[in-house]
């Protein structure tokens, strides 16, 4: 697993507008954080401006994938997001199910 400072951030920020449907608390979302600043391999984000992306904070998203590509971190970008999904063809992004029904077994 290959992440940034920059999405962490953006965990830290976005997960307790979704407490309704994963059910942590706010102790529980720091847990998680650094739970996975530990364990994922970081990377500072290539600067990119790729035009296909309406969202600015999707920047560095996409730019941590190309980061975690060019060293040979990670092969693919797992998200939910609608605005990364519509680049998959030009870069290797799947849904969450997706990755999981081809790695999920293993």
């Amino acid at each position: 697993m290959v992440l940034s400072t920059y999405i962490l951030d953006e965990l830290r920020r976005v997960l307790p507008s979704l407490a309704h449907r994963h059910g942590l608390g706010p102790n529980d979302i720091d847990d998680l954080i650094d739970a996975l600043s530990i364990q994922a391999d970081l990377v500072e984000p290539e600067s990119v401006a790729e035009p296909g992306l309406t969202d600015a904070a999707d920047q560095p998203v996409l730019g941590t994938l190309i980061s975690a590509l060019r060293n040979g971190q990670a092969q693919t970008l797992v998200t939910g997001d609608k605005a990364l999904l519509a680049l998959r063809d030009r870069y290797p992004i799947r849904t969450p199910a997706e990755f999981w029904a081809v790695h999920g077994g293993l």
